[in-house]
C-alpha cells in the first residue's frame, strides 16, 4: 500500500518518492498484463515522470485490462452515450481500499469530516448489480463514510424530473446539516431548476448543505447555464456555510477526484499527478494547453495508473491563493472531434 496515502492530501511530498512508486507500478502491469506489455514492450525505467507509460482512454472501451496476482471482485462501468461502448475498469480488493481512503481524504479537505445525512440524486436499485457498479453510484457511494444515513431520491435514474419529494420531507427531519450529491446536470434538473414544493422550500432555509457534482458541464452549456447561476440557485436561501463543490476525475482514474478550489483550480493529491501533452506531438509542455494525462499509485489490479485523457487543461504556475501545495491546473474544454464521454454529457 502506497506511504504516499499517509500524507496530508494536498501536503508537500518529494517528487522521487512518486516517480519510484510509479516506475515499481508500471513494472508490476508490465509483468502481469499481457494487453499492456504488448502496448509498451520497450519501456524500461530512469526516465523521469514524462517517459512513464499511458493508455490512452479510448482504449478501456476497447479492451479489459487485467494484471494478475490479485484476485478481481468487480467491474466499474462508466455512464454511456447511446449506441456507445462503456469504459469498463477491473476492481480488486487492494485497489479498492486504496482508492476509497483517496476519495474520502480529498473530500474531507473540502467538504469537512463531520457525520451527516446523504442525499443522493439517484436510483439506489444499481447497488443490487452483482459484480458490476454504474460510475454514477460509485461516485455517490465514495460519500457514505462521511454519511449518518444515504437516501436515494429518484424514482428513476434516468428521470431527473422523478424526485421523490415525501422521501425528500422524511430526509429533512433527519437534521439540520446534509451532503446531496448528483451528475451535474441531474443535480441541476431534480433541484436547482425543479418546481420544489412550497413546504420543503420553506424547510431548507434553516439547512446548511454541501451539494457535490461531477460529470462534467456539457448538458449545462446546451442549457446555457453557467456556473455562477447554477451554485447560486443551489445555495441560494440556505443557512451561510452552504457550498457547491464541482469535482473533475475519470472512471479510468477511481478514487482520485479534482474537485475545484476556491480560487477556481483543481490540485491533484500527494498520491497521484498530472501532466499535459501536446496533442500533435505527445510532448510534456509546462507552458501551454493540451491534452491532460492524469496518474496516480492506487491502481494495483489493472494498468490504468496513467491514462491520457481527452480533455483540454493547463498547468498554471506559482503557489495557489487557496494554500493547496503541488501543481494546479485549469479544465479548457474537450478535445475537437473526442468522442462524448457518458459522465460528460449528463
Amino acid at each position: 500500500m502506497s506511504e504516499l496515502l499517509d500524507r496530508a492530501p494536498y501536503g508537500p511530498r518529494e517528487e522521487s518518492q512518486f516517480l519510484a512508486e510509479m516506475e515499481r507500478l508500471t513494472a508490476h502491469h508490465l509483468a502481469g498484463c499481457p494487453a499492456y506489455a504488448r502496448i509498451w514492450p520497450a519501456w524500461r525505467p530512469g526516465g523521469g515522470v514524462e517517459a512513464l507509460p499511458f493508455l490512452h482512454v479510448g482504449l478501456f472501451k476497447r479492451l479489459l485490462f487485467r494484471t494478475e496476482g490479485l484476485p478481481h471482485e468487480r467491474t466499474l462501468e462508466s455512464s454511456s452515450t447511446t449506441g456507445s461502448q462503456p469504459s469498463q475498469i477491473v476492481l480488486d480488493k487492494t485497489s479498492s481500499q486504496l482508492q476509497a481512503r483517496s476519495a474520502l481524504a480529498i473530500l474531507i479537505d473540502f467538504v469537512g469530516a463531520a457525520k451527516r445525512p446523504l442525499l443522493v440524486l439517484d436510483d439506489g436499485r444499481s447497488l443490487r448489480q452483482r459484480g458490476r457498479v454504474p460510475a454514477r453510484i460509485a461516485a455517490a457511494m465514495s460519500l457514505s463514510p462521511l454519511a449518518s444515513s444515504i437516501y436515494f431520491l429518484l424514482a428513476d435514474a434516468a428521470r431527473p424530473e422523478s424526485m421523490r419529494w415525501d422521501d425528500l420531507r422524511q430526509a429533512l427531519a433527519a437534521g439540520d446539516e446534509f451532503l446531496v450529491y448528483g451528475f451535474t446536470s441531474i443535480l441541476w434538473m431534480a433541484w436547482g431548476a425543479a418546481q420544489m414544493p412550497e413546504d420543503i422550500r420553506a424547510t431548507l432555509a434553516g439547512k446548511r448543505i454541501h451539494f457535490v457534482h461531477s460529470g462534467g458541464w456539457k448538458k449545462m452549456e446546451s442549457l446555457r447555464v453557467g456556473r455562477e447561476e447554477f451554485d447560486q440557485r443551489l445555495t441560494g436561501g440556505l443557512r451561510a456555510g452552504s457550498r457547491v463543490v464541482d469535482y473533475y476525475g475519470l472512471v479510468e482514474q477511481v478514487g482520485v477526484i479534482f474537485p475545484l478550489c476556491e480560487s477556481g483550480y483543481r490540485h491533484p493529491p500527494a498520491w497521484a499527478g498530472v501532466l499535459v501533452r501536446d496533442p500533435y506531438t505527445l510532448r510534456a509542455v509546462e507552458d501551454a494547453p493540451g491534452q491532460l494525462q492524469l496518474l496516480n499509485v492506487l491502481a494495483h489490479g489493472a494498468p490504468y495508473h496513467s491514462v491520457l485523457s481527452e480533455d483540454i487543461g493547463r498547468i498554471v504556475p506559482g503557489a495557489c491563493a487557496c494554500g493547496r501545495s503541488g501543481k494546479r491546473f485549469e479544465m479548457l474544454g474537450r478535445m475537437a472531434q473526442a468522442e462524448l464521454r457518458g459522465c460528460a454529457n449528463v
